[in-house]
C-alpha cells in the first residue's frame, strides 16, 4: 500500500483542535488523510480544506507540532484521538506520531478516547492504559470480510475484535463501534453476539451518503445487491427515516430482552450498572431523540 501513497510532512503549533462532538472537547488527528480509504468516509470533506487533490485513501500528511506545553493544564478535558483520519493508520507504525502525542500526554489526567480500524493500537496497550479510565473503540459494520474489503483497506474484522478482546482484558474499555450500518448488509444483532462479551459500549450510528461518494456506493449496491436499490433510494434519495425507526425499536427490544442498557446520544462515560454492554444509538441524532419520545 505505502508505494501508491503520496506522503507529506507539515508543521503545526498543535495537535489539539476544539472539538464540536458532543463526545469530546478536542479532537487530535496526527496525520491529514487516512490511507484506510473507506468508501464512505466522511472525513474526505477534509480535501476542501487541505488543498489535496489526489482521491481520498491516497495521501498522508504526517504532523509535526510544538510540544504541548503544561499538558496537566487540561486535566479533566475529553480528547477524542482519530475523528477526522485513522490515528493508527499503517503509516503509524514507521512515523509513530500517534504514540508521540500520547508520550506527552502522560500523566496529564485527560479522559482519551481513540477510535480506529486498526489492530496496530494493541502496540500502544501499556501507555493508553496509563490514562484514567481510556477508552478504545473499533468500527466494526460487518463481519463479512469480503464486504469489508469492498469498503475499506484496514486490516481484518477478524483482527479488530481480537484487538478489542485484548484491552478488555487488561481491564481497558473498550467500545464497538458499528458503523456505518449499511441497511439489510450490517450484521448488527449477529455483531451484538460476537463482541459482547468483551465490550464494555457498543455504539450504532446509521449510514448516511452525502458528499461526492454517495453515488459511489449507489453504484455498488446496484451492482453487487440488486434487491436492495429500492431500499437504498427510499432512503437516500427520498429521506425517508422508516428503515431507521424500525431498527431503532428492533434494538431497544433486544436490549430490553437482554438486559443491555439502550440510550439515545449520551455521553459515552457513563458508568454501566448492568455488567453488560451499554448500547448507544446515534441514528440521525436529533431525529431518532424526537421519535424515541413519542
Amino acid at each position: 500500500m505505502s508505494e501508491s501513497i503520496k506522503l507529506g510532512e507539515v508543521s503545526v503549533k498543535t495537535v489539539l483542535t476544539k472539538s464540536n462532538l458532543p463526545i469530546a472537547g478536542y479532537s487530535v488527528n496526527p496525520y491529514i488523510g487516512c490511507t484506510h480509504a473507506c468508501k464512505y468516509c466522511y472525513a474526505c470533506f477534509m480535501k476542501r480544506f487541505t488543498g489535496h487533490e489526489e482521491p481520498w485513501g491516497t495521501f498522508l500528511d504526517v504532523k509535526y507540532w510544538d510540544k504541548i506545553k503544561n499538558p496537566k493544564k487540561y486535566v479533566g478535558q475529553t480528547m477524542i484521538v482519530g475523528s477526522v483520519t485513522d490515528a493508527y493508520n499503517p503509516q503509524e507504525e514507521q512515523f509513530r506520531r500517534t504514540r508521540a502525542f500520547l508520550e506527552e500526554m502522560q500523566g496529564s489526567g485527560i479522559n482519551l478516547i481513540i477510535t480506529t480500524k486498526s489492530d496496530l493500537v494493541v502496540r500502544d496497550l501499556d501507555l493508553i492504559g496509563t490514562f484514567p479510565s481510556p477508552l478504545v473503540s473499533w468500527s466494526v459494520n460487518t463481519l463479512d470480510e469480503k464486504f469489508k474489503d469492498d469498503m475499506d483497506k484496514a486490516v481484518s474484522i477478524e483482527r479488530r475484535i481480537a484487538a478489542m478482546k485484548k484491552f478488555h482484558e487488561a481491564g481497558i474499555r473498550t467500545t464497538c463501534f458499528i458503523s456505518p450500518i449499511f441497511p439489510e448488509i450490517t450484521e448488527v444483532f449477529e455483531i451484538i453476539g460476537k463482541i459482547q462479551d468483551f465490550c464494555d459500549y457498543i455504539w450504532l450510528e446509521n449510514l448516511n451518503l452525502r458528499g461526492n461518494f454517495k453515488a459511489d456506493i449507489m453504484r455498488y449496491i446496484a451492482e453487487k445487491y440488486p434487491h436492495l436499490l429500492p431500499l437504498y433510494q427510499q432512503i437516500y434519495n427520498r429521506n425517508d427515516m422508516t428503515y431507521w425507526e424500525i431498527l431503532d425499536a428492533k434494538v431497544a427490544e433486544f436490549a430490553e430482552k437482554n438486559g443491555f442498557m439502550y440510550v439515545i446520544d449520551e455521553e459515552p462515560f457513563l458508568r454501566n450498572p448492568t455488567g453488560k454492554p451499554i448500547i448507544i444509538n446515534y441514528f440521525y441524532h436529533s431525529k431518532i431523540r424526537q421519535s424515541a419520545k413519542k
